[in-house]
């Protein structure tokens, strides 16, 4: 997780220490991917403890070579699927930030709320200002009311 996560060129690669625990501590908001044994994308996430309902995506992360598949929305319809139940219990909103100069993530996310026949809505969230380093803006994207995908979306 942390090779592809470094080689994206595109998020904030955190320690390999940091994606151990995640899988540690946040295996059931988390998904991973894996084709002939080898990991090949991953999401990970939590849920917000202000807002149980909702899970906060912080890292969608696809090889290069895996690129242009599906994968990311796929990992999100899992995690998604994942979250909430058979009854419809569980989370009904997912949350993620992206920066203004990511419209592929963006596209992603889009999909997502397309396939779920949700809402997704983008509002300010971090400044660069916010940042103690060079980081630009991330707004915040909100895709809900969300909900299991049933046999007739499959």
């Amino acid at each position: 997780m942390w090779g592809i996560a470094k080689d994206s060129q595109v998020l904030d690669a955190n320690s390999s220490y940091a994606y151990l625990l995640w899988c540690r501590d946040f295996a059931a908001t988390s998904v991973v991917a894996e084709v002939d044994g080898n990991v090949v994308g991953f999401i990970i996430g939590y849920l917000r403890p202000e807002s149980p309902r909702t899970v906060f995506v912080w890292q969608v992360a696809v090889d290069h070579d895996q690129r242009g598949r599906g994968l990311g929305v796929a990992m999100l319809d899992r995690l998604v699927d994942n979250l909430i139940d058979a009854d419809g219990n569980g989370i009904d909103a997912l949350e993620t930030t992206v920066s203004p100069d990511n419209p592929a993530s963006i596209a992603m996310f889009a999909a997502l709320a397309r396939r779920r026949e949700a809402e997704m809505t983008k509002s300010e969230l971090f400044t660069p200002g916010d940042f103690p380093d060079s980081h630009i803006a991330e707004d915040l994207y909100r895709i809900a009311p969300i909900a299991r995908k049933t046999e007739r979306d499959l």
